[in-house]
């Protein structure tokens, strides 16, 4: 039985203790995401102090200036994941094409990950993040990662903020693990997380209004009317752990700019409506279940509608 307190690894190794066929493999995959993760927070607490504030003047695959704690997020997020040799390949937000590292020729896994969720705001010293989303290899081709979300063996994010926090699924329960500086260790705090049936919370751009759909906007004007709060940091990562926390609503929707909405499936939508759901929610493109959705390219953009089951389900009628 989990308890407050418990070592991530410790965790781990009992979870995979409930699987006769597992071979440890999972296992030394997510200590190596973890590795990295102790790495890049603590550079993200020395951004005003390290050069690692600004952009680096370069424009990614996604159209986006990228900034240089991106970089560096990327760099150790592909050294540690491809030394671990539990990696088939990798694919990275920030990269055009996946990378298939020496050392993971046996692998089992593929992973997709945003090494640095709201990057663009490191300045202003708001919470940031790093999401990741595991699949098992199929076929040995770009295939493994054009896979249904519901598909991942497993999913998570870091949170770099007031504390570093970790929480990821394997398809269960989601749990969540506070990093303790002073020993190195990622400690179970948030265990068996549930998101509230319903919230009183919505998370969304409203400089966008405009660009919405009728019925988006009449949506939007009704949740003011029954009481609901607007929270909207920004940063994908922190809107969608408060969300997952406190319950509500979290959306990017797709508008008259951005057709296809703009969060990243394979990077974002999927593996955070991966969470949601395993802690009892929902997550939606507004006409289908996110994690039914099969990518055809490795940067496909989904709308994005997640949080409590209650409220999501009054989104989609």
């Amino acid at each position: 039985m989990a308890t407050i307190g418990m070592d991530l690894n410790r965790f781990i190794l009992e979870e995979e203790r409930k699987h006769a066929q597992a071979t440890g493999s999972l296992t030394l995959a997510l200590t190596a995401i973890t590795s990295a993760a102790k790495i890049i927070a603590a550079h993200v607490r020395m951004a005003g102090l390290a050069d690692v504030i600004g952009t680096t003047g370069v424009i990614n695959i996604q159209g986006e200036v990228v900034q240089k704690l991106d970089e560096f997020s990327n760099k150790i997020l592909v050294q540690h994941l491809s030394d671990s040799g539990q990696f088939y390949a990798l694919a990275s937000e920030e990269m055009e094409e996946p990378l298939f590292p020496e050392k993971g020729r046996n692998g089992k896994y593929v992973i997709a990950f945003d090494p640095l969720d709201g990057s663009s705001n490191i300045d202003v010293n708001v919470s940031i993040g790093t999401i990741f989303s595991i699949h098992r290899k199929v076929d040995g081709t770009i295939n493994d990662f054009l896979q249904e979300g519901r598909k991942q063996v497993a999913a998570g994010y870091i949170i770099y903020g007031s504390s570093t926090v970790l929480v990821y699924s394997t398809g269960n329960s989601v749990n969540g693990f506070t990093l303790d500086p002073s020993v190195g260790l990622f400690l179970l705090s948030h265990p068996d997380m549930q998101i509230p049936e319903r919230g009183k919370i919505y998370s969304i751009n409203e400089g966008y209004f405009n660009r919405w759909d009728e019925d988006l906007k009449s949506h939007v004007s009704a949740l003011k009317e029954k009481g609901y709060s607007l929270r909207y940091i920004g940063s994908m990562v922190s809107d969608v752990h408060r969300t997952l926390i406190k319950g509500g609503i979290f959306a990017y929707p797709a508008d008259t700019k951005n057709k296809s909405g703009k969060l990243r499936l394979l990077y974002e939508a999927a593996p955070m409506g991966f969470l949601i759901e395993n802690a009892g929610g929902m997550a939606t493109t507004g006409t289908e279940n996110i994690l039914d959705v099969k990518p055809s390219e490795l940067h496909q953009r989904v709308p994005v509608f997640l949080g409590s089951r209650g409220d999501i389900q009054e989104i989609i009628g």
